[in-house]
């Protein structure tokens, strides 16, 4: 689950919402994985991987072809088959397990797991996702890690449809929501960056813009 561009979708069921977005036309994101999550897990080993709101599977298949075995779920079943096509178009092996399921209700399954990562997991419908990132935050094994990638304010042109807007939280701010138990996490990486995007896929979407992402990595201790 990501931002929504401008658009429109139906008003209140959040897999009917997501799932137009997806089918309006041709990929919506550009296949690449988010370059945060790069530079946040390559120098980890690989093992189980959860990627809550998947998507079309960018960083779910890339973090496959570098040895990790991954589930990625996301509420919209048109973005979960264009992530097995590309899955199986690349060959990634082993190839990512995509469950179509709304998080908000959705029980993992197969944990625990050595990284669960979310990446602009943003909604303007039905989303409860503090409790959702608390709960992906419950299956890090120990010495796993929890990576939470995220907009700190709102893309440009975002449009909400007449939706609660949601809420865009420092890194600082989102560790203080998760409410984790101090003694048994550590911070690695706590920081904001700024980014120029351009966008490639959808040309409602305009010209170049600043984005200001967050990143936090934490790592659970062993006990």
């Amino acid at each position: 689950m990501r931002p929504p561009e401008p658009g429109s979708g139906p008003a209140h069921d959040p897999e009917e919402y997501w799932d137009a977005r997806y089918r309006e036309g041709g990929a919506v994101w550009s296949g690449r994985p988010n370059v945060p999550v790069v530079d946040a897990v390559r120098s980890l080993s690989p093992g189980r991987a959860l990627d809550l709101g998947c998507g079309e599977g960018g960083d779910a298949i890339w973090l496959a072809e570098r040895g990790w075995s991954v589930t990625g779920v996301d509420i919209s079943p048109s973005a979960i088959a264009r992530a097995r096509e590309a899955a199986g178009a690349l060959g990634a092996a082993p190839s990512p397990t995509f469950v179509v399921a709304d998080l908000s209700t959705w029980e993992p399954e197969g944990g625990p797991f050595d990284l669960v990562m979310a990446s602009f997991l943003h909604s303007p419908v039905d989303l409860a996702r503090t409790a959702v990132l608390r709960r992906g935050a419950d299956e890090v094994a120990p010495g796993g890690h929890l990576l939470i990638v995220s907009h700190v304010t709102p893309p440009t042109g975002m449009s909400t449809g007449g939706h609660t807007p949601p809420r865009f939280l420092t890194p600082a701010q989102e560790l203080d929501a998760l409410g984790l138990d101090g003694g048994g996490w550590e911070v690695c990486l706590m920081e904001t960056r700024t980014r120029t995007r351009t966008p490639q896929v959808d040309a409602r979407a305009g010209g170049p813009e600043q984005r200001m992402d967050g990143i936090l990595l934490l790592r659970r201790l062993s006990s």
